[in-house]
């Protein structure tokens, strides 16, 4: 099968999926899986979502930083060798 009827395959099967629990989760007049929606626990994922964030900058700054201190021994080591 190729990529392209791959991709378009997954995607297909995705809205599918996405139209058949649409209606689920909408249902039961807005209470989801969690229960009522209150302002505590607006604020605590609100918190949740700050935090995520806060956490992924820093973990792919550190991750950065690891990548270009190989790049910098990699061009020295090459410098040496030439």
């Amino acid at each position: 099968m190729p990529p392209v009827k791959r991709t378009a395959a997954a995607l297909l099967s995705i809205w599918v999926f996405l139209l058949v629990v649409a209606p689920m989760a909408l249902a039961d007049e807005g209470v989801g899986e969690a229960g009522p929606t209150t302002d505590k626990t607006v604020t605590f994922f609100c918190f949740g979502v700050i935090f995520f964030f806060a956490a992924l900058v820093i973990v792919l700054s550190l991750i950065q930083n690891r990548l270009e201190k190989r790049k910098e021994q990699r061009r020295a080591d090459l410098a040496r060798f030439n």
